[in-house]
Formats: C-alpha cells, structure tokens, sequence
C-alpha cells in the first residue's frame, strides 16, 4: 500500500534551490479536462520555481502561456489509439536532453508518470468480453501501459488515488517503492466566498431558475464516464410536477448529442441545459443544490471536492477514488456497487427534500476548511525535485 509518510516527508515547502530542465508529455490539451488541469496546475509550480518546461503534444486547445516551450507533434494514424502510439515513438529522441521527463498519458521513456488515468486492462478485464482483448486498440493501450507499470520498468508513479495502486499491481506486479502517493489538488478559488448568497441568486435568476426550484449540476467532460444518462433517467423518474421544478445544467467539454436525443425521448428536455466547458465553474456550484456525479468509473473525481468546498451536497457512486472525502465530510450520499438505477433514483428524490441540506453545507463548507486538499502541485514539484536529486 501506499506509504502516507510521503507527506511528511514532502512537505509543502520548496526543498530544493536547483534549475531542472523538464519534458511534460501529453496527448491532448484543452481547459477543461481534469488531468490538463492538473497538468497546468503542476506547470505553473513548477515555472514558479524557475524550472524550464518544454511541453509535447499533439493538440492544445486555449490560451499558451508564454513560458512553457510548445512542441506540436503531428498526429499518424487514422484510430487514437494509433496516434498515441505513434507520438510516444516520435518524441522518444528528445528525452536525452532533459533532466526529467513527465508523462500525464502512458507512454514509455517517462522518469515520471502522474497516473490521472484508472488501469486501463483492469477496466477492460472487468467491463468488456474476451473479444475486446483481441483488438489492435486493446494491444496497443496495453503495451502503452507495461512500459510503465511493468515489472523492473523504472518509472516513478504519482498517484492521486490508492485504489490505482490494487488494479495497477494486480495486473502488472508493479514495485510497491515505484508508486508515491498525493493529496488531491483543490484550487482555492472554489471556495465560498463571503458573497456566495449573492453569487447564487445572480446566477440563478440569469438562467430564470426559480428560487423555489431544484438546480442539480453536473461537471465533467466525457458525459458517459461521468454517468449523464443515469442523471437523466433519474429526473425522468421524478414525479411530473416535481420534474417541472427541477433543473440540469451540464459544464463539460463533449458532443451532447446523444443525450439530447435521450432527454427528448424521456420528455425532460426543456429542463436541461448543455453550457459546454466554462471557466466560471465556480459560481454555479454557489447557484446549484446538488451536485449529481453518478459516473460508471472515475480515478479521483475532483469535482466532487470542489463541491464540497462550495458548500454543495453530492451524490456519487463509490467507484469515484474521491467518494470516501463525501462520507468523511457527511455532506452528501454515495452510491454502493453495483450501480443500482432504481436505488439512484429514490436516493435523488429523497435528497431533494431531505431537511438535511442545511447540514450538509454546512458540513461540507467545515470540511473545506479543514482537510488537506490544496496542495497537490506543490507536492508534485518538490517530488519532481527529489527525483533529480537522487534522493527519492
């Protein structure tokens, strides 16, 4: 299991004066996914530190900070799992001239891999059929995969759940001193502010929410994973006049289209509202009742924490890595295994009127304040620092 001495050991604080000419590596950019941001999150310590950065991918969506050293790799190959292969060879040349090299995607050469992703062969091996492991893609993701985890590879393991840990090690036999351990990494601007009344009316009243009406939210991109059509079958469940008061609004960067078409045919679609990838994520959670994050598997679920930081009640599935702060805090209900959708929707309908919600906030909000959860960018580096040190 994973060592919680790591956080003492790595404290918050700058360990180490010294310029280390890094390589970050990721497939994909964009703003709105949870390992970019961590990503960003860890460049930007970094940065602060005076360390060089170079980054390769194959595509970055928004805004380029100036200080990072952007290499554009262009993609081969018609399937993902072909681009990613193929990237992993074209950038292996260059890793001689770093001190480190960061992987956020699987991928051999790495010094360093921050595992955002859940197990890859678990998955398959517990959610699809023998055929799926017969495939070019399954092959493929798999040897991305053991370049890292497998036996005497040498890569160290950022891990931001100890459940990756179990599934990593069953499937590969990964040394137990190669996987180290972080805090989630919550940015501060998530919690509420003093004003967080007066964010919420605003928010609702320019969306005409209702002050009597329920808002659930959902956040995250990749609306399968976070569990959308469970979401909608549970408001469809609901009692047509409760329906009418309830509300969705759905923050992620994904192709809506299947689910527009699903809550058209469960008859909810005027209570849904698709806002796309948002930067101002912040206040909705101030304008919501709910946050609803019933996802089918989740690594961490960050965003479970960020609600909880803005006072926000959750209901979750207990495969989120980050379920157990929800429990801990008592601001919210997770869902057992195996997902239920019937037990879902009897536990939404009684969290809308539950006389608990006060409590929940506040319990959250208390949590908030508490628990160890700002620093993972911090921990990171100076783990990064260690490395290069050779004392880790």
């Amino acid at each position: 299991m994973v060592d919680d001495r790591f956080f003492i050991s790595f404290s918050t604080q700058c360990v180490y004066n010294t310029h280390v000419k890094l390589a970050f590596c990721l497939f994909k950019y964009f703003p709105f996914g949870g390992l970019q941001r961590d990503f960003m999150r860890i460049a930007t310590e970094a940065l602060a530190r005076q360390h060089t950065i170079d980054v390769f991918t194959m595509e970055w969506q928004g805004e380029k900070n100036p200080q990072l050293n952007l290499h554009m790799i262009p993609r081969q190959g018609l399937q993902n799992h072909t681009q990613n292969a193929n990237f992993a060879k074209t950038v292996q040349p260059y890793f001689s001239n770093y001190d480190l090299v960061v992987g956020f995607n699987k991928m051999p050469g790495l010094d360093v891999y921050y595992a955002a992703d859940i197990c890859y062969q678990s998955k398959v091996k517990k959610s699809k059929g023998m055929i799926a492991r017969l495939t070019p893609r399954y092959r493929t993701l798999t040897s991305l995969e053991a370049s890292i985890f497998a036996k005497h590879q040498k890569t160290k393991i950022l891990l931001i759940s100890p459940k990756q840990q179990e599934e990593f090690t069953e499937c590969y036999q990964t040394e137990e001193n190669r996987f180290h351990l972080l805090p989630p990494g919550i940015s501060r601007d998530r919690m509420a502010p003093v004003n967080a009344a007066e964010i919420r009316e605003k928010t609702r009243a320019e969306f005409n929410i209702n002050p009597n009406d329920f808002l659930l939210l959902m956040v995250g991109s990749g609306f399968k994973t976070k569990g959308l059509s469970r979401i909608l079958k549970s408001i469809a469940s609901l009692e047509k006049s409760i329906q009418a008061r309830t509300h969705l609004f759905i923050i992620g960067q994904d192709n809506p289209k299947i689910y527009i078409k699903e809550a058209k045919k469960l008859g909810i679609f005027a209570q849904c509202h698709f806002l796309g990838g948002r930067n101002d994520v912040p206040r909705f959670f101030l304008a919501a009742d709910l946050l609803v994050h019933p996802a089918l598997h989740e690594n961490t679920g960050t965003v479970l924490l960020e609600a909880l930081c803005a006072g926000l009640p959750v209901l979750t599935t207990d495969v989120c890595g980050y379920a157990k702060y929800i429990v801990e805090a008592g601001a919210g209900k997770v869902l057992s295994s195996p997902f239920q959708q019937t037990e879902m929707n009897a536990t939404l309908r009684a969290m809308l009127f539950d006389d608990e919600k006060i409590k929940w906030q506040e319990k959250a909000i208390r949590f908030a304040e508490n628990a160890d959860i700002y620093d993972l960018p911090k921990y990171a580096v100076n783990y990064l620092e260690a490395i290069y040190k050779g004392v880790s």
